[in-house]
């Protein structure tokens, strides 16, 4: 990812493979892999309307709305300035009439979206990459924004999925990243009201455990498990495999049901 450092405290970088730029804090939270590979698990078709919680400055939002034409996407971000920020990229990318962002809590009451414009069973597609450090079994970043943004009690995840379920409507998807070592609680979590669960292991190497999964699940659904095959992201030299080139720098979308 190519970056520019500008004279305000930000950088404005370079994503998939120059297709998105992006301005975002030097400091703090960054956008990475995890945006881009959540952005390509989503199985959003063209004209789809998605929800993107816990947005951050827009990266998965807005590799989506790249990868999939017409996609009108609403970015949700609890902090004020990353949300401003998120509509600044919007702009930034000539994506402004179909990407926009709002300044509110994930876990706020259903009118708090409504007045947003976002009411329940609206959309079609709901991202997130909800904070996944717990704080009792990780260390926590010294960076404020960067720790709201990674780590979070592990109970945060159910009022996550209590949104994305209300704002889907019938048959919607769910798709999001979390720590590999969380599936439990994850598919746990999702249970009440998603099913057709699909899960992406995401390796660092061949011979290294996953340390990220891809989840994505249906609204409603009663279809089974699928545990998908694994993506690895470099290779034994240590290079990217062409499978993770073609998601983080050609904008490809990854499989999300068998």
């Amino acid at each position: 990812m190519a970056s520019r450092a500008t004279t305000d405290g930000l950088t404005e970088d370079a994503v998939l493979g120059g297709r998105l730029r992006l301005r975002q804090p030097q400091r703090g939270h960054r956008v990475g892999h995890d945006a881009i590979l959540l952005a390509a698990a989503c199985p959003a078709r063209v004209g789809d309307t998605v929800a993107d919680l816990g947005a951050g400055v827009g990266g998965a939002g807005l590799a989506l709305a790249v990868r999939v034409q017409d996609t009108v996407v609403t970015l949700v971000e609890i902090d004020p300035g990353l949300a401003t920020l998120a509509d600044e990229n919007a702009r930034l990318n000539r994506m402004q009439a179909r990407v926009r962002a709002v300044a509110l809590d994930v876990a706020a009451p259903a009118r708090a979206f409504a007045s947003a414009g976002l009411c329940a069973d609206s959309v079609a597609r709901v991202l997130m990459n909800p904070p996944f450090n717990d704080p009792d079994r990780q260390r926590s970043s010294p960076d404020t924004a960067r720790a709201l943004a990674h780590a979070a009690p592990r109970p945060l995840l159910g009022p996550w999925i209590k949104t994305a379920a209300r704002l889907l409507c019938a048959r919607g998807t769910l798709t999001l990243i979390w720590r590999a070592d969380g599936l439990g609680d994850m598919l746990a979590t999702l249970a009440p009201a998603f099913g057709a669960v699909a899960v992406t292991p995401v390796h660092p190497a061949p011979d290294r455990p996953a340390i990220r999964i891809l989840v994505t699940a249906t609204k409603a659904s009663r279809a089974p498990l699928a545990l998908l095959p694994p993506l690895v992201l470099a290779d034994e030299s240590g290079r990217p495999t062409a499978a993770a080139e073609a998601v983080l720098r050609d904008a490809a979308a990854l499989p999300s049901r068998p």
